[in-house]
């Protein structure tokens, strides 16, 4: 199935202003029961989804950073060694805005289309010096042979859910919910309710630069968080930690249809999810009472105004 997000390639995502851009044509099928699951990546998921829709299962998170693609003539080098000026490619606000602040002496141009047609504008043309891509679809589609370097979340953050895949069903439909619920990665699960809860709080989408990183260790849940101008020269990022150890051995009543970011996992701790979500919510409030608010809609503006 196409959706309008494959079929629009000559503009940059967050020109567009549509919400749906990788689902709707999916979610229709699934409300007219022409299927009865959809297999999504997670971060192309709206963090409120339609009414009678849920997220019934988030798989284990393939590596969530982004990747540097070389052009074959700068094979070797890396973003800090390329000669000054060269074209970097990405049709991402959020990752041209934390690598303009990072590597000052590249410049950034969007780059639409999906990866056979990116990687081709890339090496039979001669406007890029690389283009920056997300690790996990070069290694789902085997081509991790492609990745010249990763980027670490000092030089750049993911985006919320990146590098996971989600399955969407009908949110009544307690046969396929149970069915896919198997699927779930509790960790996974874990950090992507706190990422996009992060998100939503901050009204963020793919049209304002919002970057995360989270780590699951030792029972706590870290969450960085970061919002940006589309220059990145205004920024503001922080971390923030929660408990999300299993406390309720003991399966209390609960509501089956309960969802959390538009996340059902019924079969995963309430109170850690619970904690996850308030763990993105306080920290999106803690950016906002810093002039978050502030960043994102000028960064809003200006995106609107190119």
């Amino acid at each position: 199935m196409t959706t309008t997000g494959d079929k629009i390639l000559d503009t940059a995502l967050s020109k567009i202003g549509e919400k749906s851009l990788f689902t709707k044509e999916l979610e229709n099928a699934l409300e007219r029961n022409e299927v009865d699951l959809v297999v999504h990546s997670l971060k192309d998921l709206p963090t409120t989804l339609p009414p009678g829709f849920t997220i019934g299962a988030v798989l284990k998170r393939e590596n969530p950073h982004d990747a540097v693609v070389l052009h074959p003539r700068h094979m070797g080098k890396t973003l800090d060694t390329l000669p000054e000026n060269s074209v970097i490619g990405t049709s991402s606000l959020r990752r041209a805005a934390q690598l303009k602040k990072r590597f000052p002496h590249l410049d950034f141009k969007d780059i639409r289309g999906n990866l056979n047609t990116r990687l081709k504008k890339l090496d039979e043309k001669d406007d890029f010096a690389a283009i920056i891509l997300a690790a996990a679809g070069l290694r789902r589609m085997g081509w991790e042979n492609r990745i010249s370097q990763i980027l670490g979340p000092e030089d750049c953050m993911y985006a919320v859910g990146q590098g996971a895949l989600a399955v969407e069903v009908r949110a009544k439909d307690t046969e396929i919910l149970e069915m896919v619920s198997v699927l779930h990665d509790p960790d996974t699960v874990l950090r992507c309710i706190a990422e996009r809860a992060f998100l939503r709080q901050l009204e963020g989408g793919c049209s304002v630069p919002v970057a995360v990183h989270t780590e699951v260790k030792d029972s706590q849940l870290y969450l960085t968080g970061g919002v940006y101008s589309l220059d990145g020269s205004d920024s503001l990022k922080d971390t923030m930690q929660t408990s999300i150890t299993a406390v309720d051995k003991i399966r209390e009543e609960v509501d089956e249809l309960l969802q959390r970011v538009g996340v059902t996992a019924n079969k995963i701790s309430g109170p850690a999810q619970d904690n996850a979500e308030k763990l993105g919510i306080d920290l999106a409030h803690l950016l906002l009472s810093k002039g978050a608010k502030e960043i994102l809609t000028v960064a809003r503006q200006l995106n609107d105004a190119r």
